[in-house]
């Protein structure tokens, strides 16, 4: 009996954290996965405190991906995040999901939508649970209601320079 319920509660408690960054723990291809702030509440999310904050790139990259008959734009704000940009067009990363927490009623980069991703939270991640699945109109209309965003089809289709 014990050890029915364990593997019907392992999947569950794998659901409830798998779309948070870092989750299901380091990436097979051997990039860093950030990991969230162990004090932050539930709702909190990932944080960057100042003096771990990796080197922001001075311009922005803004990476395009496609999902379906969409896309949706990102900011990659590390050197970090470009590389394994660069990697995942290369086709040499195992991890190729955009995830990242949702930040609604501002477009930044990623108009005509009315959200982005937060640039602070955004990852490329090995796996994740459907919760947080879609496409951008899914976010746009709340049909996907994880805080996090987190397309599996999504497809790295460009990255280019911020213009200011």
């Amino acid at each position: 009996m014990r050890r029915a319920l364990g593997i019907l509660v392992l999947p569950l408690i794998l659901g409830v954290c798998a779309c948070t960054p870092g989750a299901l723990g380091p990436d097979p291809s051997g990039a860093p996965v950030p990991s969230a702030d162990p004090s932050a509440g539930p709702s909190d999310g990932p944080t960057v405190e100042p003096s771990d904050a990796p080197d922001e790139l001075e311009p922005p990259v803004v990476a395009t991906f496609d999902v379906g008959d969409e896309s949706f734009r990102v900011e990659l704000a590390t050197p970090e995040l470009v590389e394994q940009a660069e990697a995942v067009l290369a086709g040499t990363s195992g991890s190729t999901i955009p995830n990242g927490i949702v930040v609604r009623d501002d477009p930044s980069v990623n108009e005509p939508w009315s959200w982005h991703i937060d640039p602070a939270t955004f990852e490329f991640a090995f796996q994740t649970t459907e919760v947080c699945d879609g496409i951008p109109s899914f976010v746009e209309d709340e049909t996907v209601t994880s805080p996090y965003f987190c397309p599996w089809s999504a497809r790295l289709v460009s990255l280019e320079p911020l213009e200011g």
